[in-house]
């Protein structure tokens, strides 16, 4: 059974007091076969005088993952359905929405700039912030200059209602609002794509792994997912508006179903049977949860590209260990033999850390000649940082900041070698890409099924070819061999 308000506009439900409530489901009540249970998921939105919010402008920042984009985005839209415009570039706008990050102390740094920056741009604006680093930080975020309002992950669902109350009744005090990690419950849904080709699909929130290193739990509370059934009515919508690519996000999305009791590989399959979608991205799987039967579905599946993004963090099972990573390389060297078997042409990035604590110099060379010898396409290298309250600050070994960045520069040479390598055994073939909107006279990209950026000069790009898929010719690299050209 599905729910769904249509066709109604919430000005009809104003009353005298120009106070209204309307509610919008969302997702469904269903009967869940394995737990025999219903789960219904209503989201209610309580508008104040949305007039308030009649041509107002209102500015977005986001900071860190694909999944922040997709949040970011949806707050766009719903702000756009209350009246709300998007500043334009010089424009002062009304509303700021900053939406953070806290995976290093580099990114808690690059959200106060980003607050500090926001709030000096847009004079008297209501700036609102939310996000990772909201959520951890709470009460020094509400002490920036200029902050109105501090929403942890938590809150982050009724950020619509948090911003009617705060906007209309505004107070010089800035409020903040949060939940402890175990009391997370609320999944936000998002599937948006901004001023992006690709939508982003949220398919699950939060982490139950608790690495030694990472605070991602802390700030997003422990795993949880939607339905099924109401990710696929959201791809559907996605296919009416005429979207063609959709990318899976989340934070731990191997490890969807634990809030209904549905396994992710069912997701792909029923997102692969969506008539309108052409392509679906996995954004990231741990190893441990990428099952050889999921990957042998995509390798035959109508829509799922053979693009795979996989963390690995280190290549030494000693710092596997002390991580608390729950595989070791053996695993993840058997995941990629599997991936390429039935996939030759796939995209594989891998995300690893270096300079974390306990990763010897002897652990670091085991990290690079295993990632030698893997047969992937791209290293995402990223210095450790330590995180107040994780476990890894425990380890006795500590890695200085000058070996950090030697060893992220070896990493990442290694990776512009396996990237150049594979780019090239694709010139001169053909390949489907689908292109993205470019900003007129500057040169256009697209993305071919297995991730090769493809480049179309200024002079010949076209509007016509935005989200659009077309076959083409292979060319040789671009100027900074960031791009393989379209031969005309």
């Amino acid at each position: 059974m599905r729910l769904r308000l249509e066709g109604t506009s919430a000005r009809q439900y104003k009353n005298k007091k120009n106070h209204f409530l309307f509610c919008i489901v969302l997702a469904y009540s269903y009967l869940c076969a394995r737990k025999q249970h219903t789960l219904l998921y209503i989201y209610y939105i309580e508008m104040i005088d949305s007039s308030a919010f009649q041509g107002k402008k209102a500015a977005y920042y986001t900071l860190g993952c694909k999944l922040n984009f997709s949040e970011t985005s949806t707050f766009g839209k719903m702000l756009s359905e209350l009246g709300v415009q998007t500043a334009q570039k010089g424009e002062v706008a009304d509303i700021c929405l900053i939406n953070t990050c806290s995976v290093t102390e580099v990114a808690d740094h690059k959200c106060r700039q980003a607050i500090h920056r926001m709030v000096r741009q847009h004079p008297g604006a209501f700036v609102v912030v939310t996000g990772c680093y909201a959520q951890l930080s709470p009460e020094r975020v509400s002490k920036i200059s200029g902050v109105d309002l501090v929403l942890g992950s938590n809150e982050k669902a009724e950020l619509i209602q948090y911003l009617s109350d705060g906007f209309v009744n505004r107070n010089s005090i800035a409020a903040y609002h949060t939940e402890k990690t175990k009391d997370i419950k609320s999944f936000a849904p998002s599937c948006s794509r901004g001023n992006r080709t690709r939508y982003f699909l949220k398919v699950q929130d939060g982490c139950d792994y608790f690495c030694t290193y990472c605070t991602i739990p802390y700030a997003r509370g422990f795993s949880r997912n939607p339905s099924i059934a109401s990710l696929v009515a959201q791809a559907e919508e996605t296919a009416r508006e005429g979207g063609k690519e959709i990318v899976l996000t989340g934070v731990n999305i191997g490890d969807f179903g634990k809030t209904t009791g549905e396994r992710f590989i069912d997701l792909v399959k029923a997102l692969d049977a969506v008539e309108g979608i052409q392509r679906y991205r996995i954004s990231s799987l741990e190893p441990d949860l990428l099952s050889d039967e999921l990957i042998d579905y995509c390798a035959q599946s109508r829509a799922f590209m053979p693009h795979y993004h996989i963390p690995l963090q280190s290549g030494s099972d000693t710092v596997l260990k002390l991580m608390h990573r729950h595989y070791d390389r053996q695993l993840f060297a058997d995941k990629i033999q599997r991936i390429k078997e039935v996939m030759p042409d796939a995209f594989i990035g891998v995300d690893v850390m270096v300079g974390c604590r306990g990763e010897t110099p002897e652990c670091f060379e085991e990290t690079y000649d295993f990632l030698s010898g893997l047969d992937v396409t791209q290293l995402h290298v990223f210095p450790y940082s330590e995180r107040p309250g994780t476990s890894a600050l425990s380890i006795p070994y500590v890695v200085s900041d000058a070996d950090k960045k030697i060893r992220s520069q070896r990493l990442l040479e290694l990776s512009d070698q396996k990237t150049h390598a594979f780019y090239e055994r694709h010139i001169g073939q053909e390949a489907e890409v689908l292109f993205e909107k470019a900003t007129r006279g500057k040169a256009m990209h697209g993305f071919t099924k297995n991730y090769i950026r493809v480049e179309v000069p200024g002079s010949q790009a076209s509007e016509a070819y935005d989200n659009q898929l077309i076959n083409v010719r292979l060319g040789n690299f671009n100027h900074d061999k960031t791009a393989l050209k379209w031969i005309k």
